[in-house]
């Protein structure tokens, strides 16, 4: 069996037995608590925690999965094992609160044993020490022997993070054979011989930060059986490598390399590392994932360079990744199609990723092939080494550790942390702590007695009767709401809740809970109390404006992909009542023309006027129709479309009726924010039209200066330019009048045609000019010049002739630590700055010692 065939197989055997099947979800997960989907329940933790209601009771996925960074992390294993990936396919099915253990061992069974033809008589089931229930239902109902069925203890419990959802395991393994290793079984027998090929985890409790577990609302279930294991024995393959799609890569990586796999157990490492990195990178990028120095970005250029290295290891001179992209694409594409719709935009990426990383390996491995020649036996290379590979040349630490640990010499790593100090910020925590509201009891309380809010953001109410249900610390809570909740980057709306006793001003809308929302409270005149019948308003002109921000949005991210490239992904957003914020992802700054094109074209479509138009459809419809999603959103399989003009986006915002509403859209900033990420800000409306009359002010200030009319202002602004050019030109020339005739003074007190004179109070750049004035004049062989120079710090100038026999440099150079400065190593003319005015006279002192010894 194929590992198409082996996708399908599983999700129509799951979908015969009344399971959902949900398409894979991003590689960047909604839960900030992880840096990737690193399982396939990733993706339904807020069902498991009854923070969210699942629109199906059982669900089957085959969800792509990455572990490479932060607690779940392969990545040094990958290519030297026979298991160990980065990238890799969860192959699950999920019960929220339906069926529990009976059920999911007993298909687990059938699955494996009649659907896909597995001898029963060499697997094994472990089960939790604890239990029981599992023992019984493996032995009594499906029939394993117990003599094949063993408890475990140790990483027996599962859960997705250091908090979340978790309860006891029950695996199955695969017996290769006694050619693999001991028997005895899982718990006793060889690692290589028993291979676990499925985790089936009974979901009960909450993990909690202090490491209590608290139960969970409905036990639940949630299975993961990595797709490439399952290959290895339906197949009858000894490891991953060996499966069918990795036999195809290995094949692309041959021909790239031009080395044959299977000869060299080295350069098979090189060959697997790929083969699996291009399939993690591939699958990252076109998941909206960029190469940077922080976060999740981070962690794919680390992948990228890894793999990059061993193809300089091989001494490769041509680009090896962008034919592995392609060769992913053509391997995975029809099971995934985002892998096609991005090929070229991936590619591209990767290829400018390796080309840059290249440059840097070629640089810093020689610099660091000459420290490790230095190395004595058994000795360390010095953090100082590591440090400046990674701060001159961009060598990444983690790479200077591979490469000593091949040579068996390990990296002085305190030494590296400590020249690093400040400097050691490259990639950011991406691991948030997630606090647990104080009122979350209360919160699922209300919603249990008085069910959602009937939520009417989205209509053109601004203003409605509606229920106070409860008072929880500042917010209010209303049985239905007009007020816009933050999401998706547009901020909460603000306004009025009023009663026949009181009235409370809304500064902020939130959501409580999902589908709950809470208004936040700034004042309260009189009382209020739940059962009152309150009017409900929102600030209208508050609204209208972060709706024309927000359509506007819509408008400049589509207008951006037009001018720039389909590349251009939405990687945050800001919608605010006085401006719009946009970040996305593109690899280059945004020229002025390329800016005025995208503020024309979506002119265009605000004149156009078009409708807009919002609807709810599948989530497969909204693709089709080539919707695109926003950054951070969350969406159902039922998904609200906003279309605007040519802009088709899923987005749950307020907008405008027509694009004509929007008025003038004019970008006021762009600017990069990160690595291949960059940010515009914009303005629209009144604000549009605000700015531009503050600019017309603003000149006609300059105007008035100037004495010139407004159409007039640029030859009046070259008039004056001008004349200030002519004046400063007619300055320098007094200037350097004064200094000859003051040159002439200093020259006729020199002594043995030498000067060395303290003058205080110069412009820095007059101390040369007179230095040289004075060596220039006839029997004058050095001129040295010291003071404390206007504006602050000091400045000493030394000038001699070439026929003096004298260096300027040396005159100064040892004594401009006296003023606690440097500089100065010029033979005929030397300059040095310093800090200590102190130290002047001292200075000038020794020079004239050093000049008549003698």
């Amino acid at each position: 069996m194929q590992a198409n065939q082996l996708r399908r197989a599983f999700v129509e055997f799951f979908t015969e037995r009344g399971h959902t099947s949900v398409p894979s979800a991003s590689l960047i997960p909604v839960d900030p608590t992880l840096l990737f989907t690193v399982a396939g329940m990733v993706p339904f933790k807020p069902y498991f925690l009854g923070e969210e209601i699942p629109p199906f009771k059982r669900a089957v996925t085959v969800q792509k999965c990455v572990r490479a960074g932060g607690k779940h992390n392969d990545l040094e294993e990958v290519g030297r094992t026979k298991r160990h990936l980065t990238f890799f396919e969860m192959l699950g099915n999920f019960s929220f609160g339906d069926y529990f253990k009976a059920e999911a061992i007993a298909w687990a069974w059938e699955l494996f044993t009649d659907k896909l033809g597995l001898d029963p008589e060499r697997l094994w089931v472990t089960v939790h020490v604890s239990d029981d229930d599992a023992e019984r239902i493996w032995h009594e109902q499906v029939g394993v022997p117990m003599s094949r069925i063993q408890r475990l203890d140790t990483d027996h419990v599962w859960q997705a993070g250091d908090t979340g959802p978790c309860g006891p395991c029950s695996e199955i393994f695969w017996d290769k054979g006694p050619e693999h290793g001991a028997d005895g079984g899982p718990a006793f027998g060889g690692d290589e011989r028993f291979v676990e090929i499925w985790n089936l985890v009974f979901m009960q409790y909450d993990g909690q930060p202090d490491g209590t577990r608290i139960p969970l609302p409905k036990p639940s279930i949630d299975t993961g059986a990595g797709l490439e294991r399952v290959l290895t024995v339906l197949q009858g393959v000894d490891s991953v490598w060996d499966i069918d799609e990795f036999v195809r890569l290995l094949d692309v990586a041959q021909s790239a390399s031009g080395v044959v796999y299977g000869k060299d157990p080295a350069k098979d490492v090189s060959l697997r590392i790929f083969a699996e990195h291009a399939r993690t990178m591939t699958f990252l990028v076109s998941d909206g994932v960029f190469p940077s120095n922080e976060g999740r970005g981070y962690v794919l250029r680390r992948i990228i360079r890894r793999a990059v290295r061993h193809a300089y290891i091989l001494g490769l001179e041509d680009l090896v990744m962008p034919r592995m992209v392609d060769a992913v694409v053509d391997v995975m594409g029809t099971d995934y199609p985002e892998l096609q719709r991005s090929h070229d935009f991936v590619r591209g990426v990767i290829t400018r990723e390796e080309e840059r990383f290249r440059q840097t390996l070629k640089t810093g491995s020689t610099i660091l092939d000459e420290a490790l020649a230095r190395v004595p036996v058994d000795g360390r290379l010095a953090g100082s080494v590591a440090f400046q590979l990674h701060d001159t040349y961009g060598f990444p630490l983690e790479v200077t550790q591979e490469i000593t640990a091949e040579r068996n010499v390990a990296v002085d790593v305190e030494g590296f942390e400590s020249e690093m100090a400040a400097q050691r910020k490259r990639a950011k925590d991406a691991r948030k702590d997630v606090t647990a509201s104080e009122h979350l009891d209360d919160y699922q309380e209300l919603v249990e007695q008085f069910g959602l809010t009937d939520y009417q953001a989205r209509s053109d109410l601004m203003e409605l009767e509606a229920e106070i249900v409860a008072v929880i610390g500042d917010g209010v809570f209303l049985n239905r709401s007009p007020f816009y909740a933050e999401a998706g980057g547009q901020v909460g709306d603000t306004g009025t809740i009023t009663t026949e006793t009181g009235t409370i001003e809304v500064r902020d809308t939130t959501y409580a809970l999902p589908g709950l929302v809470r208004h936040h409270i700034a004042r309260l005149e009189g009382t209020v109390y739940p059962g009152q019948t309150a009017t409900a308003a929102v600030a209208v002109e508050r609204r209208n404006a972060i709706r024309r921000n927000h359509t506007g949005t819509h408008l400049l991210h589509w207008a951006l992909r037009q001018v720039l490239g389909d590349h251009v992904r939405q990687q945050g957003s800001l919608v605010e009542p006085n401006r719009l914020r946009f970040d996305f992802s593109h690899y280059d700054s945004v020229t002025p023309e390329q800016l005025a094109h995208i503020e024309d074209l979506v002119a265009n479509e605000v004149f156009a006027n078009h409708p807009v138009r919002a609807f709810e459809t599948t989530k497969e419809n909204a693709q089709e129709l080539g919707a695109l999603a926003f950054f951070g959103d969350k969406y159902g399989d039922i998904v609200r479309v906003l279309e605007a003009g040519p802009s088709v986006e899923l987005c749950g915002g307020t907008h405008v009726r027509q694009t004509g509403d929007i008025g003038a859209v004019k970008v006021i900033a762009e600017g990069s924010i990160g690595s291949n990420m960059r940010r515009v800000e914009a303005v629209t409306g009144f604000d549009t039209l605000t700015r531009l009359r503050d600019a017309e002010s603003s000149l006609r200030a300059v105007a008035g200066v100037l004495n010139v009319s407004l159409d007039e202002l640029v030859d009046g602004a070259e008039r004056k330019v001008g004349q200030i050019k002519a004046l400063e030109n007619e300055l320098k020339a007094l200037k350097r009048q004064l200094s000859a005739g003051r040159a002439d003074e200093l020259a006729a007190a020199a002594v043995e045609g030498k000067v060395v004179v303290r003058i205080d109070g110069l412009p820095r750049d007059d101390y040369r000019e007179l230095a040289l004035s004075v060596r220039n004049k006839a029997g004058i062989a050095a001129a040295v010049i010291g003071g404390e120079a206007e504006g602050g710090g000091v400045a000493l100038v030394a000038a001699v002739t070439k026929e003096s026999g004298l260096n300027a440099g040396a005159l100064i150079g040892e004594v401009s630590r006296l003023i606690k400065g440097g500089g100065g190593k010029g033979e005929e003319l030397a300059v040095a700055g310093g800090k200590d005015a102190a130290g002047i006279d001292p200075a000038l002192d020794a020079i004239r010692n050093a000049l008549h010894a003698g």
